[in-house]
């Protein structure tokens, strides 16, 4: 199942954005910690025209600390590229920021040349809490649905510090299908737009090799490791009292619990993916995309052929 989301207005921001890159100096990226690469937009690449980008992992006080530290390093090994990690106990994030910006355009700064500092991600990947941080006050809209903010707004972090922020959006189609799982298990797809049991399924099956103590420790559930992600959802439901009539197990119940679960942290810090392994999936999805293409083409061939 690929799980896909992109709304009206979405296509309106992708606009949007490709008109105000002429104009920055600097474009910021806020990444989920907890899916750094799937979180990150490939659209993007093609609009920001090679400006530098400033990577900023939020919510990393929900990840494995040790998968952080490895995005982190992964990220600021690429070239214009810089990356901080974020959370809300970050004492003084407008300072980090601004400071992260100047490395990245030293030429930029002061009333003459102010900097001009655009800010996107996905949905739900905490932008506007980030803003109101910054500025102190309700500068943005925030909530825990995906689609929250819908209009650019400028804010000024400083004389000569402009940043612009955009509605979170998505990509037109996501090519690889683990990151859509984990895009729906972190909030940042619509819940109409997939199935909670699917998800949850695919989120124990990465957290049962990878977590199973986060697994044991908040299910009360031994030999983690002995159970299928179908086992371990049965053994939730009926370890959390989610029990229809006759018996039967409510895993439906038990799906909202795990998703829950791992968006509140309640879970502990837990991370779905590595660099390498999301290397692995991309390169994966980019096969399995440029042969859907093929298979498209010929199709689109052999009905002109037949039409001929």
């Amino acid at each position: 199942m690929a799980i896909q989301w992109f709304p009206g207005h979405m296509h309106l921001t992708r606009k949007a954005i490709g008109e105000r890159i002429k104009d920055i100096d600097v474009v910021i990226e806020m990444l989920d910690a907890r899916l750094p690469g799937s979180s990150a937009n490939p659209m993007l690449a093609e609009l920001i025209q090679g400006k530098p980008g400033l990577k900023i992992l939020s919510k990393q006080d929900l990840a494995d600390p040790v998968q952080t530290a490895a995005w982190l390093n992964h990220y600021n090994a690429l070239p214009e590229v810089r990356a901080l990690g974020l959370d809300t106990s970050m004492v003084s994030p407008a300072k980090a920021l601004i400071e992260a910006c100047q490395q990245l355009a030293p030429n930029r700064g002061g009333m003459v040349k102010p900097m001009r500092v655009l800010i996107c991600g996905i949905p739900n990947v905490g932008k506007s809490t980030l803003i109101n941080t910054l500025k102190g006050k309700r500068a943005a809209k925030t909530g825990d649905e995906a689609g929250v903010t819908k209009l650019e707004q400028r804010i000024t972090l400083a004389d000569d510090f402009y940043l612009y922020d955009t509605p979170g959006v998505l990509w037109p189609r996501i090519i690889v299908e683990q990151s859509g799982f984990n895009l729906a298990a972190s909030g940042a797809i619509g819940v109409n737009a997939f199935d909670e049991e699917v998800v949850a399924l695919e989120l124990l099956n990465y957290l049962i090799p990878n977590y199973p103590q986060a697994l044991e420790t908040r299910y009360k559930i031994k030999d983690v490791a002995s159970h299928t992600d179908e086992t371990m959802l049965e053994a939730i439901a009926r370890q959390r009292g989610a029990i229809q009539s006759g018996g039967r197990v409510n895993t439906s119940k038990a799906a909202e619990l795990v998703i829950h679960d791992f968006r509140s942290a309640a879970l502990g810090r837990v991370t779905l993916e590595t660099p390498e392994e999301f290397a692995q999936w991309l390169a994966e999805g980019k096969k399995a995309d440029a042969e859907r293409a093929q298979r498209k083409e010929g199709s689109k061939k052999a009905k002109k052929q037949a039409r001929e």
